[in-house]
C-alpha cells in the first residue's frame, strides 16, 4: 500500500524584485510627504505665523523706529506672502507689491540704523525732515524705483546715486541743493525728475544728457539764465517746466527735443520765441509771460491743435500778506494753482481767441 503524499508549492522570490518593490513604496511615500509639505507651507496659517515671526523680529527695534518702520513694514510682510484683504482688487495688488519707507516731520534729523539693512525697498519717501544728506549706502538699493525727498534741506546729492541703475522716479524739490552730481546720468531708466525751488541751481552737468528715457523735467524756481545743453538731448522728454528762472531768449536749436509736447516758460523774462520752436511738430502747450513778449512764431497763434498760454504778472501784494505768507508757501499754492488753471485749459477743446491774463501771485 503506497502512503499518500501532500505536496506544497513554495514561492521563491528573487531579492532584486523585492528591492524594487520596497524601492518603488518608499518613493510614494515620499511624494506624498513633499506634497503635503508644500501644502502645508502655502496655507494661511503657516504664512501668518512667518509673518508673526517676522512682527516678532522688529520687536527687537527701539519703539521709535518701530513707529517710524511700520507702514513699509505692513506692506512689506503683506507683499512677501501674499496675504491681501478680499476687498483689494487686482490692481490694487499689483500697486502694493512695492517695499515703501515713509518718513516725515521735522523732528526727524537722521534716518534710521535699521534703514541701511533694507536693501530691498523699492521706494523711499522721505518729506518734510531736517535730515542733511542723503547717505552713500543708497548705492547698495539696487531695486529703489523711487526716490522722493522733497523739503528735508539737502545740500547735496551723494555721487553713489549713479548707481541706482533701477531708479525711475527722482523728486529733490524744495531743498538747498547747490548741484547735482553728474553721476546722476548713470541712472539710465530715470523717467521722471523734479527740483523745483532750490534756489541756487544754475546749471546741469552734460552728463544727465545719457538720460534716454527722461519724460517729465521739472527745473522752475531756480536761477537758470539759459536751458542746459543736457536737456537739449534728452530725445524722450515730452515735459519740460523752467519758469520762475532768469531766461532772456531760448536756444535756436530747442527743435532738438523733439518729442516735447508740454513747456512752461512763464516767470522769465523772453522776448522772443525762435522761429526753431515751431518745427517741435508734437508741441500742444506752451505757457509762457506775456508782459515782455515781442515776438512769437505765428504758427503757435494760428494753429487751434496748440494751447497758447499768455500770463502778465501782478505785481500787487500788500504789507500785510508778505508777513503772513512765507515766500515757499506762496510759490507751492501759486505751483498748485496754477497746474489747476492749465488742466482746466487741457480739457477744452480750443483755445481762447483772447489774451489769459491770471494773477501769479495768489493772496491766501
Amino acid at each position: 500500500m503506497r502512503s499518500g503524499r501532500m505536496s506544497v508549492d513554495i514561492p521563491v522570490y528573487d531579492l532584486s524584485l523585492i528591492r524594487k518593490l520596497w524601492e518603488g513604496r518608499v518613493k510614494k511615500y515620499r511624494q506624498r510627504q513633499k506634497k503635503e509639505e508644500e501644502r502645508i507651507s502655502k496655507s494661511a496659517l503657516t504664512k501668518l505665523n512667518v509673518e508673526w515671526q517676522y512682527r516678532i523680529a522688529c520687536r527687537k527695534l527701539k519703539s521709535s523706529e518701530v513707529e517710524t518702520l511700520q507702514c513699509y513694514l505692513e506692506r512689506s510682510t503683506l507683499t512677501q506672502l501674499d496675504i491681501l484683504p478680499n476687498n483689494i482688487n487686482k490692481d490694487d495688488k499689483e500697486e502694493d507689491k512695492k517695499f515703501i519707507f515713509e518718513l516725515t516731520g521735522n523732528k526727524w534729523m537722521k534716518l534710521p540704523e535699521d534703514l541701511q539693512y533694507m536693501t530691498y525697498l523699492k521706494e523711499w519717501h522721505i518729506r518734510g525732515t531736517r535730515i542733511p544728506e542723503i547717505p552713500t549706502y543708497i548705492e547698495m538699493f539696487v531695486d529703489l524705483r523711487v526716490l522722493d525727498v522733497p523739503k528735508n534741506g539737502l545740500t547735496k546729492l551723494p555721487a553713489e546715486i549713479g548707481k541706482l541703475t533701477s531708479l525711475r522716479e527722482l523728486n529733490v524739490s524744495y531743498n538747498k541743493l547747490l548741484s547735482i552730481p553728474a553721476e546722476l546720468g548713470d541712472c539710465e531708466n530715470l523717467e521722471r525728475l523734479e527740483m523745483t525751488a532750490n534756489i541756487n541751481l544754475t546749471e546741469l552737468p552734460f552728463e544727465l544728457s545719457h538720460l534716454k528715457k527722461l519724460k517729465y523735467l521739472d527745473m522752475s524756481e531756480n536761477q537758470f539764465a539759459t536751458i542746459p545743453i543736457c536737456v537739449l538731448r534728452m530725445e524722450s522728454l515730452t515735459f519740460l517746466d523752467i519758469s520762475n528762472n532768469r531766461l532772456k531768449d531760448l536756444p535756436e536749436d530747442i527743435d532738438r527735443i523733439e518729442a516735447l509736447e508740454t513747456v512752461f516758460l512763464h516767470r522769465n523774462k523772453i522776448k522772443y520765441i525762435p522761429m526753431s520752436m515751431s518745427n517741435i511738430t508734437h508741441l500742444k502747450m506752451l505757457v509762457l509771460s506775456a508782459d515782455e513778449l515781442i515776438s512769437i512764431p505765428s504758427r503757435f497763434v494760428d494753429n487751434p491743435d496748440i494751447k497758447l498760454i499768455r500770463l502778465y504778472d501782478n505785481p500787487l501784494k500788500t504789507e500785510d500778506d508778505e508777513e503772513h505768507v512765507s515766500e515757499i508757501n506762496t510759490d507751492e499754492h501759486e505751483k498748485e494753482f496754477m497746474k489747476m488753471y492749465l488742466q482746466s485749459l487741457e480739457e477744452r477743446e480750443t483755445q481762447p481767441t483772447y489774451t489769459t491774463k491770471v494773477s501769479l501771485n495768489c493772496l491766501l
